[in-house]
């Protein structure tokens, strides 16, 4: 039986990071490493982290077919190579993908049988708690993350399989796999 293509995605601030890594610690999944164009940070490792690559290499990518899905973000390419992705799920393996709306949007295209789940905060107001709590957010940022956040919200609501509350992170991981339990008894 093929494994599952879980997509994650949620607004800066939500905790989808948190929450990803606890899928993980509950549960095996191959989780796909994506090509950038951004520099490699010291603590970062090639092909662990990301694949590091250049513009013209991510820009063959894209027109090779090869990236599931991409995006363009402050000046920087990110995609999800296709083939890693497509050989885990024919072995049977379960495959996560934490990336943003623009990208989940394209999986959906691409792979409509995916699960793609959205991750919510409680409010925009705890929302806006969470990233000023982070220090690390200019103040300039958080009133555009908001805005976009809550357009986010609203886009998900149309076209994710569904949408969960991240207010407690051991409950919204539970939700999740529980939703992915729902999701493989109906493709079985």
């Amino acid at each position: 039986m093929p494994g599952v293509l879980l997509v994650i995605s949620g607004p800066s601030g939500v905790g989808k990071s948190t929450v990803v890594a606890e899928l993980r610690e509950r549960r095996r999944f191959h989780f796909s490493v994506s090509a950038t164009t951004r520099e490699r940070r010291p603590d970062e490792t090639d092909d662990v982290d990301y694949h590091f690559v250049t513009v013209d290499r991510f820009k063959e990518m894209i027109e090779a077919g090869e990236l599931l899905e991409w995006a363009e973000y402050a000046g920087r390419y990110y995609g999800t190579p296709r083939q890693p992705v497509l050989r885990e799920i024919q072995a049977g393996n379960d495959v996560l993908l934490d990336i943003e709306n623009q990208g989940a949007m394209q999986v959906r295209e691409s792979w409509p049988e995916a699960l793609l789940i959205f991750i919510a905060p409680p409010s925009l107001d705890e929302l806006e708690r969470r990233l000023r709590s982070r220090g690390d957010t200019p103040e300039e940022d958080i009133a555009a993350r908001l805005s976009v956040s809550a357009e986010q919200v609203e886009q998900a609501r149309r076209d994710y399989d569904r949408v969960v509350t991240n207010q407690d992170v051991d409950a919204v991981t539970a939700e999740i796999l529980d939703i992915l339990a729902e999701h493989e008894q109906g493709t079985q």
